[in-house]
């Protein structure tokens, strides 16, 4: 039996049930950009992006999820070189806080997270940037090709991309951007020839592209414009394969999306 995956109504968090695997149920966010916003008098980030609020966002999708574990599929923190003095003790703390609830907590490193690992606490599980398999889920970033275990697995989960959807604005909300989810049945792909490969061709029927958990991070409008980060993989080797539809927070189903990326 397949493991359910579904999204936690109205945040930016899934909801991994891997029946079956010995894993318990988990949470999995991604770009939570941790140091996004942030100044010297501020080194936790905006108030409505601070580390210690997103960490206490995070623990309550916990408590309504009834989630044991949580996996960050990367992107931690927001500097892509190096880990300014200022930030290093906000992303322990960050951690710390987690953990600090009983919760284990893994990292799938993404391209933001050079350097990350010797600020964390030694408690926190960090796997390869290629990806982990969890409970018959492949989790990985989306910045690198993950590798064959995870291109196994039934259903993979990345982050990355920031998606988006662009609304009629109003004024309330002029911009008319929202965080969205992606997700895209996969069509089985012809059986490849017999020359040896690195890597093998992807074997899940579905892939959910995560919203970015951090509320102020950039999104990509990927119903209304190129998305910036179309040198990405993701688009060209899973999305373009299949359906992809684009869903809202609260689940608003929003249709599907273009594939001539």
């Amino acid at each position: 039996m397949d493991p359910i995956v579904r999204p936690l109504p109205d945040a930016p968090a899934l909801v991994i049930d891997p029946i079956g695997s010995g894993r318990p149920r988990t949470l999995v966010v991604a770009d939570v950009h941790l140091g996004l916003g942030a100044e010297p008098s501020h080194p936790t980030g905006p108030p409505e992006a601070s580390a210690p609020g997103m960490a206490e966002a995070l623990l309550r999708y916990v408590e309504v999820s009834g989630a044991r574990a949580i996996v960050i599929a990367g992107d931690a923190k927001h500097p892509i070189v190096g880990t300014p003095p200022p930030l290093r003790r906000v992303v322990f703390d960050f951690f710390a806080s987690l953990l600090s609830q009983g919760v284990p907590v893994d990292l799938v490193p993404g391209n933001h997270d050079v350097g990350i690992v010797r600020y964390l606490p030694r408690e926190v599980t960090v796997h390869p940037a290629s990806g982990v398999v969890w409970g018959g889920v492949g989790i990985f970033h989306g910045h690198r090709w993950p590798s064959n275990p995870v291109l196994r697995a039934p259903r993979l989960v990345a982050g990355h991309l920031h998606p988006g959807f662009r609304l009629a604005p109003t004024a309330e909300d002029p911009v008319g951007k929202r965080r969205c989810w992606v997700r895209t049945p996969l069509e089985p792909r012809p059986a490849p020839d017999r020359r040896r490969r690195r890597h093998i061709e992807p074997r899940a029927r579905e892939i959910v592209v995560l919203p970015a958990f951090n509320p102020v991070a950039g999104t990509e409008a990927l119903n209304r414009e190129r998305p910036a980060r179309g040198r990405s993989f993701l688009y060209r080797r899973f999305l373009s394969r299949g359906s992809p539809r684009a869903y809202l927070l609260d689940g608003t189903d929003l249709g599907p999306l273009p594939t001539s990326w």
